[in-house]
């Protein structure tokens, strides 16, 4: 009977101090034996967020008389990023010098007929917490604007202002003049070798032709691009029908009011007409080599300085972002995986990828292996970046060259399967960030009129199998191969030998015989 009013003393005193003031910090102390899978006594029952019809998230997308579309994806929260994408970049300027879409990335959020300088733009957009930037690639020129919700308005104001009414005045000319220079010198100088040996496969895969076409400002042009010029290329490819006014964070039909208010009936600082100079090329792989012989010993020094390595970079045609083969591509992108010798492992690193199974983990002289996928709207490239010493350039290649070989192999369900997973989780995680959204929403739209949802995307994924990647691999190693060197070369293969390694049974490089050593 004791214990019994003992109980009932304690669980009183739970219920009216709560079970943290009841705890006792001692061996002696004890919890009230209460049912973790039971509800407490006179807890209010929680109320759950619902979602009203099948997919809340769904993109919703509205085209003004005009041609401009906007699409739109409402996310919770304080803060929307807003923005215009152009169907325009370094792959449409055939009939142009090379580099203007680089000099229009730089010139962007200058001085407007609304706006006296970019102070006084950066000034308007901190009123409302935000922030701007401009990225151009090979297919797209982007302007976005993220801000608070509250400044929607003012944001979509300031941004058909930059797109379509920029001053471009000689002194702003003149300094961005300055910084492609100092970029271009960058380029050359910096010890990381990635952005340059991406210009030289593109350069070698399609060569002369679309996104064969430099993406960095040749120095040659720099001096060529003016005022006259750039008004000619923008009243070309800066037209409603080219362009998408996207949204993340915000109401469908308030971004369409202001689209119409500020979009629709403003006539751009170039003036009106038919465009005359459109690129309509379809990109036409060529494959083919570019070298640069390169002394690389100077170009990390200090107390741990880099050691001379030499860049190697083969590609081979894989398919546009347009293609059904698209996902199997982007799984065994996935499936080769690899990355530099001193990353950090850990869950989803990566580490269990084929180049760091089959080449980074048996191979310790190799620095470098890494599979990437540049993909366009009418075709595509799958390349491996591998980097070492010199004096072993030839069996990096052959490395290489038998792992291309191997991707038309049985893949194992294991490393299928997990290649998927790590795919689909690395395409949700991204997909949490509000500026990723708003890119994926707006490219989505410009290039195909409508959006896949992250969850379309995965149920593609889950069904890719290994005859999808053995068939894709085997016509993937039908095409010419698209190589780039960079760095010291004097025992680089023949162009010749590493095309005979991949139509090969073994990917091996045909052997040399020497006379004399």
């Amino acid at each position: 009977m004791a214990m019994h009013m003992s109980k009932c003393r304690a669980w009183s005193r739970v219920q009216r101090f709560g079970i943290a003031a009841y705890r006792k910090y001692s061996s002696s102390g004890g919890y009230p034996n209460i049912s973790l899978s039971s509800p407490l006594p006179g807890i209010p029952k929680p109320v759950f967020a619902a979602v009203d019809g099948h997919e809340q998230c769904e993109t919703k997308i509205t085209t003004l008389e005009n041609g401009l579309k906007v699409a739109s994806q409402n996310k919770f929260g304080q803060f929307c990023t807003v923005g215009i994408l152009v169907n325009s970049g370094s792959r449409h300027e055939t009939k142009y010098p090379s580099g203007i879409a680089h000099f229009l990335e730089k010139l962007a959020f200058s001085s407007t007929a609304q706006y006296g300088s970019k102070d006084e733009i950066l000034l308007t957009l901190e009123k409302h917490g935000g922030i701007c930037d401009c990225q151009t690639s090979r297919d797209t020129t982007m302007y976005a604007v993220s801000a608070e919700v509250k400044g929607l308005d003012t944001v979509v104001s300031l941004l058909s202002d930059v797109v379509l009414q920029p001053r471009l005045l000689e002194e702003e000319i003149e300094m961005t003049r300055m910084a492609v220079r100092f970029e271009l010198e960058d380029l050359n100088m910096r010890p990381d070798p990635e952005p340059l040996l991406t210009e030289m496969i593109h350069a070698a895969a399609y060569r002369g032709n679309t996104v064969g076409l430099p993406r960095f400002c040749p120095v040659d042009n720099v001096e060529k691009i003016d005022v006259a010029l750039l008004h000619d290329y923008l009243r070309s490819y800066y037209c409603p029908e080219r362009m998408v006014l996207a949204g993340v964070g915000i109401e469908h039909q308030q971004l369409v009011a202001c689209a119409r208010k500020y979009l629709l009936d403003v006539k751009p600082v170039w003036g009106t007409g038919t465009p005359a100079n459109v690129d309509l090329s379809v990109a036409q792989y060529t494959g083919g080599i570019v070298k640069m012989d390169k002394d690389m010993s100077d170009v990390s020094l200090g107390p741990t300085p880099i050691p001379e390595l030499t860049h190697i970079m083969i590609g081979l045609e894989s398919c546009s972002f347009l293609e059904d083969e698209f996902i199997p591509f982007a799984v065994l992108n996935m499936m080769m995986g690899g990355g530099g010798s001193f990353s950090a492992g850990g869950p989803g690193k990566g580490m269990f990828t084929r180049l760091y199974l089959n080449v980074l983990n048996r191979h310790h002289w190799m620095y470098n292996a890494t599979a990437y996928h540049h993909s366009y709207e009418d075709s595509g490239l799958l390349c491996i970046h591998a980097s070492a010493d010199p004096r072993q350039v030839r069996e990096m290649i052959e490395i290489i060259t038998r792992e291309f070989i191997q991707m038309a192999g049985a893949a194992g369900e294991m490393e299928l399967e997990r290649a998927k997973t790590q795919l689909k989780s690395m395409l949700m995680m991204n997909l949490e960030s509000r500026p990723v959204i708003f890119e994926d929403v707006g490219r989505q739209v410009l290039a195909t009129g409508k959006r896949k949802l992250p969850h379309e995307l995965c149920d593609l994924i889950s069904n890719v199998t290994a005859s999808d990647i053995k068939r894709v691999s085997t016509k993937m190693l039908r095409s010419k191969p698209a190589v780039a060197a960079l760095g010291d070369l004097r025992q680089m293969p023949s162009y010749e030998h590493i095309q005979a390694a991949l139509s090969s049974k073994d990917g091996r490089l045909p052997r040399m015989y020497r006379l004399f050593r």
